[in-house]
């Protein structure tokens, strides 16, 4: 008898968090594709938080500019945001974009990150390249003029 208190109330506390609750399209709903842009935006303003900006500042919140640049408020986000995770499985695959165009991003970052090191290569090889070429120059130069002074001295004598 003592054992049936406990289970039933943790028979109703499954049964009752079970319940596929998905709820009504608000009348502002933003559109998927919309949505997707903005998660992906909301993303890489999250993570630049912990990275320092232009004006060497840390931890500046950058989601009012997200906000701002999709013309929403939180309302509407967080109602539009409540209706897509109501229904689980075109929420996965909407998380499922953000995740393909952040990591299509990352490649176009990686790649302009790779053409900036390979232009700064051949900078400091070209700059090496001209020092070497002074630096020779100059040695030839040094060699001539050692040479007439000797030549001097030889048609002298």
């Amino acid at each position: 008898m003592k054992r049936l208190k406990y289970i039933i109330p943790i028979l109703v506390l499954f049964v009752s968090c079970t319940g596929n609750t998905i709820y009504k399209a608000p009348d502002n709903l933003i559109p998927r594709d919309t949505m997707v842009m903005l998660l992906t935006d909301m993303h890489i303003a999250a993570s630049a938080r912990g990275t320092k900006n232009k004006f060497n500042k840390k931890g500046v919140i950058y989601m009012h500019f997200v906000h701002e640049k999709y013309n929403i408020d939180s309302t509407r986000f967080d109602s539009s945001n409540k209706y897509y995770t109501s229904i689980i499985d075109n929420y996965e695959k909407l998380l499922n974009d953000v995740k393909q165009k952040l990591q299509d991003q990352g490649v176009v970052i990686q790649k302009e990150i790779l053409a900036k090191d390979s232009i700064k290569k051949i900078e400091k090889t070209d700059k090496k390249d001209v020092k070497l070429e002074i630096d020779s120059l100059i040695k030839k130069v040094h060699e001539k003029r050692l040479k007439k002074p000797n030549e001097t001295q030889e048609e002298e004598e």
